[in-house]
């Protein structure tokens, strides 16, 4: 965790305190057994996501693919908010979360880098097709708050497994 804290120096005191009672659901041991496990949400209903793990995190791919939607070279075709920075080249964003199919519809980044509208550590989801770039919580406590508000939605029957 303290690599990760080096890493992103700004980093919401409660993304470290959750990680130490859960070190990510991707694919992670604990107790001898191998576990994938929905843990957070979004602001889309019913729609689950995986934590990642410190050492996942501290390992970030290149966002480099995400560089052509912040430098709005998408036009009108995609949804990009404005609390959210034009120069991808000035992005510090980490990857904390990713949906329930690995990442690939959608993921959730904190925001270390937003433009004159939005706020430092703000919660940001990627969602593809349609392609959207969102702020969906001014900070990580905001965020969490909105999961327990909403009653953790992205719990269903279909994510449970009956035994």
């Amino acid at each position: 965790m303290e690599n990760l804290r080096a890493l992103y120096p700004e980093l919401p005191d409660s993304l470290l305190q959750l990680l130490q009672i859960v070190d990510g659901t991707y694919w992670r041991k604990y107790g001898g057994e191998t576990i994938a496990f929905y843990f957070l949400g979004s602001d889309l209903e019913e729609y689950p996501y995986y934590l990642l793990s410190a050492k996942q995190m501290c390992r970030q791919e290149e966002l480099d693919w995400l560089d052509d939607y912040v430098n709005r070279e998408f036009g009108e075709d995609v949804e990009i908010d404005d609390k959210i920075i034009d120069r991808a080249d000035q992005m510090c964003w980490l990857h904390f979360s990713d949906c329930m199919n690995n990442g690939g519809t959608s993921r959730l980044f904190l925001d270390f880098s937003p433009s004159a509208k939005g706020t430092k550590g703000q919660i940001v989801r990627f969602l593809h097709d349609p392609d959207e770039l969102a702020v969906i919580a001014d900070s990580f406590d905001e965020y969490l708050e909105m999961l327990m508000d909403d009653e953790y939605d992205f719990i269903t029957e279909e994510t449970l497994e009956e035994e």
